[in-house]
C-alpha cells in the first residue's frame, strides 16, 4: 500500500510527521489531499518507518549523541521509501512538564461588527499572558467566544458587538527540553516546522469527533510517559503528561526475572496479562538469566508474571486516577476513558483500567478512523497518524517554529554535512 517509488506517489508537496519516543521513533511522510478529493486521514502516506528509539528517557532528550543516530535512521528510511528527502519535519512534543491554562481574553471592537483583525488582538493577548512566567508556548485553540458578554459562538466573525471575549486553552512548557528537541532535530540536518502536542494528536486519533464533542479523556500509554488529553464540547481543554509507562512494567519484568530488558519486553509481549486463570500457575515459559553465559535457562509461569505486571499497573492507575480528579474540567468530560498508546495492548488493560479507574474505558486504534495499512493501525501508532490529522491544515492549532540557518539541500548534500560532522 506504500510506494516506494517517486513517480508512483500523488503529485504535492512532501510533509514529514515525527514522533520521538522513549521506545520506538515513528515517522510518516505524506502528501496531502486535494480538496475535492480528501481521505478520512486529509493525506495519502508515501513513506513510513518505525524504529527502536536512543537516547530518550520518559520523552526527554538524555543522550543527544544516541538520539541523533536513531532519529536519523527512522527518518531516512522513510525517507527511502517516500523516495525524496524532507528538509523541514512536524515533531510530536510532550517534555518539559506541560502545563495546561484556560482563560479569557478581551477586545473593543470600534466598528460595532468583529473582524479578523479583532480576534488576532485576542489571541495576541492570550499567547502574551501564556508566556508571562518565561515558559514557552506550544499550543493554544479556541473554546468559544461571547459577544457582549452573552452570546456565545465558535464562529464570531461578522457579528455585530462592541466587546469580544475570547475563551482559550493553552499549552505551555519548560525551554530547555524543547530546546534540545530543536538541537535534535538540527543536527539531523532538519528544521521543526510545526509542534504538535503529543496528547492532542493521539486523542484526534483514537477518540471519534463525536465523543470529543460529547466529552471524552484520552490516554495514550506508551514506554516511558503517561500522557492524558481530555476534550469538551469538542474543544482541546486539558493535558498533562506522567513520566510512567510501559517502560517500567518491563524493567519490573527484567529485574524480578533478573534477565535482559529486550528478554523481558519479549515475555511480556508474549505470555503479560492483566487477566487471571487458574491454569496460568501451570503455563510456564524460559528465559536466560542476565549476565549469564551459559545456556542453561530458567523458568516462570504466567501466574507470576501476571503478578509482577498487575502491581506496577496498579501503581500506574493509580497515579492516573489522581491525575484526572484534579483535572479542572472533569465535570465537563464525563467519565468515559478511551486508552491507546503502545501500552494499552496488553491483554486485560481496558477491564484492569475500569475497575480501577471507576469509569467506562475501551482501547482504541487509529485505524477505526482511518485507512491505514495494516503495519500502522496499533494503538502505538496513535501519535504520528494523529500528528497527520492535526497537522496538514494550515490552520491548524499547532506552533510553527523559528529558525535560523537552513540545513543543506538534498540527499546528497546532508550525508555530506554528516561526513564532514563525523569527520
Amino acid at each position: 500500500m506504500l510506494g516506494n517509488e517517486k513517480q508512483n506517489r500523488p503529485s504535492g508537496p512532501l510533509v514529514g510527521f515525527l514522533d520521538i519516543g522513549s521506545y520506538k521513533n515513528s515517522c510518516l511522510i505524506v502528501v496531502p489531499d486535494r480538496a475535492r478529493h480528501r481521505s478520512p486521514l486529509g493525506a495519502t502516506i508515501v513513506g513510513a518507518s518505525c524504529m527502536r528509539s536512543r537516547g530518550i528517557k520518559s520523552g526527554v532528550v538524555s543522550n543527544l549523541a544516541e538520539a541523533e543516530r536513531a532519529v536519523k535512521a527512522c527518518v531516512s528510511e522513510a525517507e527511502l521509501m517516500a523516495g525524496d528527502t524532507l528538509e523541514t519535519i512536524n515533531v510530536a512534543f510532550s517534555c518539559g512538564r506541560l502545563e495546561s491554562d484556560s482563560f479569557r481574553a478581551n477586545a473593543e471592537i470600534p466598528s460595532g461588527v468583529v473582524s479578523r483583525g479583532d480576534i488576532a488582538r485576542c489571541h495576541r493577548a492570550g499567547r502574551s499572558f501564556a508566556v508571562r512566567e518565561g515558559r514557552r508556548l506550544v499550543h493554544m485553540n479556541e473554546m468559544n467566544y461571547r459577544l457582549d458578554g452573552q452570546t456565545s459562538t465558535l464562529t464570531p466573525l461578522g457579528m455585530a458587538a462592541r466587546h469580544l471575549t475570547a475563551s482559550l486553552h493553552t499549552v505551555t512548557a519548560d525551554p530547555a527540553p524543547l530546546h534540545n528537541l530543536e538541537m535534535l532535530a538540527a543536527r539531523c540536518f532538519l528544521k521543526i516546522g510545526r509542534l504538535i502536542v503529543a496528547p492532542f494528536a493521539s486523542a484526534i486519533a483514537a477518540a471519534s469527533p463525536e465523543e470529543r464533542q460529547l466529552g471524552i479523556t484520552v490516554i495514550d500509554i506508551g514506554g516511558g510517559t503517561v500522557k492524558i488529553a481530555q476534550f469538551a464540547d469538542g474543544c482541546f481543554a486539558n493535558t498533562s503528561v506522567m513520566p510512567v509507562g510501559a517502560d517500567h512494567i518491563t524493567g519490573d519484568i527484567a529485574r524480578r526475572l533478573q534477565t535482559p530488558f529486550a528478554e523481558a519486553e519479549r515475555i511480556k509481549a508474549l505470555y503479560g496479562t492483566l487477566v487471571s486463570a487458574q491454569s496460568d500457575s501451570h503455563m510456564t515459559f524460559s528465559y536466560p538469566l542476565a549476565g549469564h553465559e551459559d545456556d542453561g535457562m530458567h523458568h516462570s509461569n504466567k501466574a507470576h508474571l501476571a503478578e509482577i505486571v498487575s502491581h506496577r499497573t496498579a501503581m500506574i492507575a493509580s497515579l492516573i486516577r489522581e491525575r484526572l480528579d484534579r483535572s479542572e474540567v472533569a465535570e465537563l468530560v464525563g467519565d468515559k476513558v478511551v486508552l491507546t498508546g503502545g501500552g494499552s495492548d496488553l491483554v486485560g488493560m481496558a477491564e484492569f483500567m475500569a475497575n480501577h479507574l471507576g469509569r467506562s474505558v475501551r482501547v482504541a486504534r487509529p485505524s477505526a478512523q482511518f485507512a491505514l495499512p495494516q503495519n500502522l493501525s496499533g494503538p502505538g501508532f496513535s501519535t504520528v497518524v494523529g500528528m497527520v490529522a492535526a497537522g496538514i491544515s494550515p490552520a491548524g492549532a499547532t506552533m510553527r517554529v523559528e529558525h535560523g540557518e537552513a540545513p543543506p539541500q538534498g540527499y546528497l548534500g546532508r550525508v555530506g554535512q554528516w561526513l564532514m560532522t563525523g569527520l
